[in-house]
């Protein structure tokens, strides 16, 4: 039987953390969305004003018995840069933080130690919000599944596809 376990990250523009995480061996669903902010049901066009106070962050449905949260987390803090404040390369605003939130105080520790091993590859120090789980709300249908659907537009070429080649020469392990 399935051990169905979720997870919800933010790490700059989640259509590069959705590219990814779609190829994470043991991960039965990647939902792009909106969290972390003040206000209910948020449009992308509110999101990007920086005024609602929510991140692009993936939701992130994982089989338990294949892949770990630890794993899960490794992964994730190799393809972004967490030493950037509110920043991924030329994406700029809160939107765009490193978040990982959590459910459980289990779940919280389980980040924390995440953060440890991970600083150990950064010269700066990681500024990654650990958070409470609150409200996500799912982003627009044409934000899901963007690089399978959107793969030779230019932002994908440039940017998502160097993070995906990357996740798969540091994890070939974790290949789904």
């Amino acid at each position: 039987m399935m051990k169905k376990e979720r997870l919800v990250l933010g790490g700059g523009c989640f259509w590069c953390t959705e590219a990814v995480f779609l190829n994470v061996k043991g991960v039965l669903s990647v939902v792009s969305g909106y969290a972390g902010g003040a206000r209910a049901n948020p449009s992308y066009e509110n999101v990007c004003t920086g005024a609602t106070g929510h991140a692009e962050v993936i939701d992130i449905s994982y089989d338990a018995d294949s892949i770990s949260r630890a794993e899960l987390l490794d992964v994730f803090f190799a393809i972004h840069n967490p030493t950037t404040l509110n920043q991924q390369g030329a994406d700029k605003g809160t939107q765009y933080r490193s978040v990982v939130y959590y459910e459980s105080e289990e779940a919280k520790e389980m980040i924390l130690e995440a953060i440890k091993r991970a600083q150990e590859h950064y010269s700066d120090k990681i500024v990654t919000e650990v958070s409470v789980l609150p409200e996500v709300y799912p982003a627009e249908s044409y934000h899901q599944n963007y690089y399978r659907r959107n793969s030779s537009a230019g932002y994908c070429m440039a940017v998502i596809a160097p993070k995906l080649q990357k996740f798969m020469t540091k994890f070939p392990q974790n290949l789904g």
